[in-house]
């Protein structure tokens, strides 16, 4: 675990994954991040951005969303645009959750996992998810606004045993 003590401005969370053999079901792993406002804590979030969509403002994207992990490098990737996002905003927190089909897989069972943060050219933080390995969804990171009104990263990987559905809802509170 580690944590950087600066002011962010835009972020950039990749993950990546394998393709699953052939003549298996697909694996779809999904980036998922929660904007709370000041008064809100660990409460319901403000907005949740996940599945191919964006915040309400413009300012969290998923800019990339694969449904296979096919390709190369990383196969879906969210920018964070702190620098934007306004004041009511205290904090965000960002997982990644295993779209489940017939056959239930956790992160350990799919090749090749990975997701990466980074600011510019400065990585940030990477991780195999091997921590959350016997998971189906995992908090990442998360970015809390101080006082000053500098946004500050702590990445920690933690496996949770959710579908999405329940995992964006609880997100915040599983950090």
């Amino acid at each position: 675990m580690s944590s950087v003590k600066k002011g962010l401005g835009k972020v950039e969370v990749s993950l990546r994954w394998d393709p699953s053999p052939m003549g298996s079901p697909e694996h779809d792993l999904d980036i998922v991040a929660a904007a709370y406002t000041t008064g809100a804590g660990y409460a319901d979030p403000e907005y949740v951005v996940h599945f191919d969509s964006r915040s309400p403002d413009g300012t969290i994207n998923l800019n990339r969303d694969s449904r296979t992990g096919q390709g190369f490098g990383y196969d879906e990737v969210m920018t964070l645009e702190f620098d934007r996002l306004a004041a009511t905003y205290t904090r965000v927190v960002v997982g990644v959750v295993i779209q489940q089909n017939e056959d239930r897989k956790t992160f350990g069972d799919i090749a090749n996992t990975g997701v990466r943060i980074a600011e510019g050219y400065t990585e940030l933080a990477t991780s195999d998810l091997g921590e959350a390995a016997g998971g189906t969804a995992a908090t990442i990171a998360e970015f809390t606004r101080d006082e000053s009104g500098t946004w500050e990263f702590r990445f920690s990987i933690r496996g949770f045993d959710a579908d999405p559905t329940t995992f964006t809802t609880q997100l915040g509170a599983l950090t």
